[in-house]
């Protein structure tokens, strides 16, 4: 089975050298790394091509903001299976790929593998401060504006060419609008590893205090009506203290 990975990033210096390391280092051998570069300016550019031919494309270039960049690394993906890893992300461990490969070669016609993400702070990479578990999931769960972790989703090419690419003029919310469309229109298979697949660095842009919950809540909230499911803002606005008592049980 041949994996893409995909990671976007723009102006990414601090990170991007952690999450292509990641990627480098799993431990199965046939992974397609597409890296797509917003035309950065900060040295960006120079750290991915030191990699040189380790990272199988490379396209620096403008484009329409992440849910763009995503869509052109979809249309360059050529394996059985596609994952997305942000540019402030990465792997835990090197045997991700490999528990992701296994869950597909256990349940063939899946179409989406769905795993956790540990939110570590940017200084100790080691201590997990938050989780987002995909192992609770249900498709009737997003009429409250819950989805699974898309950086630790993996999904068959297959999947992606039923359902389509990520719709653009979604500022933070194109990820979840995906999600109802294989999941509520679709219909599409999936299976939870109760497994954290992905590490996530807090302060990324959907990660980053009431804005962006205002924002990503008005956006599932526009996802869900194009889409033909009915919900309101009062449903979607029930999740935000459901996250914080989970936040505080966390550390408690």
């Amino acid at each position: 089975m041949k994996i893409s990975i995909i990671t976007v990033c723009y102006n990414s210096k601090a990170f991007i050298a952690s999450a292509i390391n990641s990627v480098l280092s799993q431990d199965v051998g046939d992974i397609e790394y597409i890296i797509i570069d917003g035309a950065s300016k900060d040295g960006t550019v120079s750290i991915v091509e030191s990699f040189g031919g380790r990272v199988t494309h490379f396209v620096s270039e403008p484009d329409k903001g992440i849910y763009d960049a995503m869509n052109k690394g979809l249309a360059l993906a050529t394996g059985d299976v596609i994952g997305i890893l942000n540019s402030d992300d990465f792997y835990p461990n090197p045997s991700v790929i490999a528990d992701v490969v296994q869950a597909f070669a256990d349940n063939p016609d899946l179409d989406m593998v769905l795993g956790n993400v540990d939110f570590v702070h940017p200084d100790d990479l080691t201590r997990p401060v938050r989780f987002y578990s995909s192992f609770n999931f249900k498709p009737w769960k997003m009429r409250f504006g819950f989805m699974p972790a898309h950086p630790a989703a993996f999904i068959k090419r297959s999947a992606y060419e039923r359902v389509g690419p990520y719709t653009l003029g979604y500022k933070i919310g194109a990820d979840f609008e995906w999600f109802v469309r294989a999941f509520l229109v679709h219909k599409l298979s999936y299976v939870k590893l109760n497994k954290t697949l992905v590490r996530m660095r807090e302060g990324g842009v959907s990660t980053s205090g009431f804005k962006s919950y205002w924002i990503i809540s008005k956006e599932v909230r526009r996802a869900l009506q194009e889409n033909g499911v009915y919900s309101n803002l009062a449903f979607v606005m029930i999740r935000l203290p459901i996250k914080l008592l989970h936040k505080v049980f966390r550390k408690g």
